[in-house]
């Protein structure tokens, strides 16, 4: 018997509905929530945003990349520098300011924008060499890209402030802010995904070689998929400067590590899913707080330990070694939470529950 599907106005219609709900519980929590709860409702969104643009790169595509740190970082200092008045500028910058950078600014959605469109920029240099390396190869150059934007950001001193860092930042991403990005990124980057243009890049993840020998132009179709994802990551990285107020070229503020962040984030919700990403972002972002607690002082059956500071990573890294080994597909695998998806899994537990 074929199964029943739903028409397309259906799933607009649910989808508006959601829309609306999610956005009502927004408000509520924005309304009701301490500062501490938004702060890690909002830290969600941005992960969700470095994850699902990173999975686009990694887990759609098929692209082994460890740069997302470095688009995240030049997402942030573009954004930061534009924000900041030139005032706050001249008072920050100990060691001298270039000129031009002192006297421009924006506004934070310009700013915002111009993060995302100057990681585009740097992912499409830096993408048309390196594209054309595979496997470990492109991983261990795209890995040493994040690596040279960190070091020059801790060594520029009149554009970036070297490593003291841009400070005092207006805290902009607020709750509508962050979550605006989020379903704007989710809804283009599916889009994509569900389009020819996506079906391409499905077709090189599976067999690059059958790909090719179908007429699929496959360096264009990674290089593009490899800017997308960089100008949400940039995108991201302005979110999280004015979620954070401060941010300086640490190795683990905006280093390697965060690479490795998102990485856990897009493994453990499923390589290839928007919906394993969002969820996994979401996971990694309530567990890295929660896991706070190791490293303060903690009574454990009595026995007093002391706080142990790093504490959180050791678990995280346990964490995502098991996974890798017992779960290697995720929590989503390469499924999606769609409408369809969930009217499928309803009808057939409504026809098991029948037989029953």
């Amino acid at each position: 018997m074929m199964e029943k599907k739903l028409k397309t106005s259906t799933k607009v219609w649910l989808t508006i509905i959601f829309i609306l709900i999610m956005g009502f519980l927004l408000w509520i929590a924005n309304r009701t929530f301490d500062d501490y709860k938004l702060r890690v409702l909002r830290l969600i969104a941005i992960y969700g945003i470095m994850a699902v643009s990173l999975n686009l790169i990694n887990g759609i595509t098929g692209v082994f990349s460890l740069g997302h740190a470095g688009f995240i970082l030049i997402g942030a200092y573009t954004a930061a520098l534009l924000t900041l008045t030139p005032e706050q500028k001249a008072m920050s910058f100990l060691f001298g300011i270039q000129p031009w950078i002192e006297k421009i600014h924006a506004d934070f959605f310009t700013a915002t924008i111009a993060g995302g469109v100057m990681a585009a920029l740097f992912a499409f240099l830096i993408g048309w060499p390196v594209l054309k390396l595979r496997g470990d190869y492109l991983a261990i150059a795209s890995l040493g890209f994040a690596e040279v934007v960190r070091i020059w950001a801790n060594n520029a001193l009149t554009i970036t402030n070297g490593p003291l860092g841009l400070k005092a930042l207006q805290e902009y991403s607020n709750i509508w802010w962050v979550y605006g990005w989020l379903l704007f990124t989710v809804v283009f980057i599916s889009s994509l995904v569900y389009s020819s243009y996506g079906r391409a890049l499905k077709a090189i993840r599976e067999d690059e070689i059958a790909a090719r020998s179908m007429g699929i132009n496959v360096f264009k179709h990674q290089l593009l998929a490899f800017v997308v994802g960089a100008f949400f990551a940039g995108v991201s990285g302005s979110l999280y400067a004015h979620w954070l107020t401060t941010i300086d070229p640490r190795i683990t503020t905006m280093g390697p590590m965060f690479t490795f962040y998102i990485l856990i984030m897009i493994v453990l919700g499923g390589l290839g899913s928007i919906s394993g990403s969002l969820i996994g972002a979401a996971i990694f972002a309530i567990l890295f707080e929660w896991l706070r607690n190791l490293e303060q002082p903690f009574t454990f059956f009595g026995i007093q330990v002391p706080g142990i500071p790093g504490m959180r990573i050791l678990v995280i890294s346990v964490l995502f070694i098991l996974v890798m080994i017992f779960w290697q597909r995720g929590i989503m695998g390469r499924e999606e939470l769609t409408w369809e998806n969930l009217y499928k899994w309803f009808s057939r537990l409504k026809r098991e529950g029948e037989k029953s």
